[in-house]
């Protein structure tokens, strides 16, 4: 072959590879039908909106418009990131798809909804993060989307009995007015899941801010109708074990109590023995228990016994006719001494136990005690929520205050 063919030939075949080269990695950094040059960038926009709006545009532009539908598939979702971020599915509804921008358009919204509650709780981050583009060029792949919180704590009718600050005779030995920002972890633990705790409930108790917060000098415990796992519906339960324990005393706490079928909430102690000697021998107070479709009457109870096949409870009632214990504030107590334990309502007293009641079963009730909050759903002795049962429900606690 001559010589200037066989450079000419040489020099071209170079060319050609280079220019392969640059197509195919071009191809692979910007995706199917993408050009650094012919296509318009695609960039996410960050985006801020007040709880209470309910609706956020998330907003994806064009660098100019285009002669052919430009595509690129989007994702909502929680923040990775530094900031404080929003729960999917509790702070907005998280979702995915296909944007498309018809031919001479530059700008598309994607519309998120978001969920208003009623916890103080600081301004959020979520994301807004595209991938795949076709006939465009990925500049911004990420939008910050922010929730500005506007709750500034939960109205509260206070209306209702109270009870004394004072008592002869006793002095005041523990409180908890719940005033601070948050439920007091000096003092509460969260317990945590949806086995059904032994009376088939239904709920998922969590420790998430949207199911147990304090707002306005009030601890709120709120059922919700919403999915975790196979639980239908979540609520918490707190509980003083190895923070706050007592034996005997005056306990007054003050509550407004929620409604409905299906609804369950509780004031109660468990002795401190449980861990090591289970329930019932350890003993169980109820201070105060209702099922949501008596909304008119509460429940006092002592619950013993060797073993659970041994089990057995005594108790009494106090009624509110034509009225709810829902509608305002009452003091749910008991006055509990050695080998007595008196309940009362609103400072009246209405069932008294002692161990000559128990019919020879031992009297578990002598020793300290610890306090559970809860709200169950469901369960053996309320039964199911149904269609009247309104959500989210509400347990609101003014103070509870131990006098010894």
């Amino acid at each position: 072959m001559p010589k200037f063919t066989y450079n000419f030939f040489c020099k071209n075949i170079v060319v050609i590879f280079f220019a392969l080269l640059c197509f195919f990695s071009c191809k692979e950094e910007a995706g199917p039908y993408t050009d650094l040059v012919q296509f318009p960038r695609i960039s996410a926009q960050d985006a801020t909106i007040s709880e209470s709006e309910g609706v956020l545009l998330a907003n994806v532009k064009l660098s100019w418009a285009y002669d052919t539908e430009v595509k690129v598939n989007y994702i909502i979702k929680q923040y990775d990131g530094d900031l404080v971020s929003a729960e999917e599915n509790l702070d907005f509804e998280a979702q995915s798809g296909t944007l498309t921008f018809p031919v001479g358009e530059t700008e598309q919204s994607i519309t998120v909804n978001i969920v208003n509650d009623v916890v103080a709780e600081p301004d959020e981050q979520f994301e807004l993060v595209l991938s795949d583009p076709v006939y465009g060029k990925l500049i911004t792949t990420t939008g910050i989307l922010t929730i500005k919180n506007d709750d500034e704590g939960l109205a509260v009718d206070d209306t209702g009995p109270d009870s004394p600050e004072t008592y002869l005779g006793y002095e005041l030995v523990w409180e908890d007015q719940f005033d601070g920002d948050a439920i007091d972890p000096e003092c509460w633990t969260h317990e945590i899941g949806g086995h059904g705790w032994g009376n088939n409930e239904l709920e998922y108790y969590t420790d998430r801010p949207t199911n147990s917060f304090t707002s306005s000098g009030y601890l709120v415990i709120e059922a919700k109708e919403e999915q975790i796992g196979n639980n239908p519906f979540t609520s918490a339960r707190m509980i003083t074990a190895g923070k706050k324990e007592f034996q005997y005393g005056r306990i007054d706490i003050r509550a407004k109590l929620p409604k409905g079928r299906g609804i369950w909430p509780a004031l109660w102690m468990l002795g401190r023995n449980f861990y090591d000697d289970g329930w019932p021998s350890c003993g169980e107070i109820d201070i105060m228990e209702l099922v949501g479709h008596q909304p008119s009457i509460v429940y006092g109870t002592a619950h013993y016994g060797a073993n659970p096949a041994e089990h057995a409870f005594q108790g009494g009632t106090s009624f509110l006719p034509g009225q709810s214990f829902s509608d305002e504030f009452h003091v749910y107590s008991i006055i509990w001494k050695e080998n007595s334990i008196q309940w009362l309502r609103d400072g009246v007293q209405y069932y008294d136990l002692t161990p000559a009641d128990l019919g020879g079963a031992a009297w578990p009730f002598n020793n300290s005690f610890f306090f559970i909050f809860n709200v169950a759903v469901g369960g053996d002795w309320p039964g199911n929520p149904d269609a009247t049962t309104v959500f989210p429900q509400r347990m609101i606690v003014d103070y509870i205050r131990v006098f010894q």
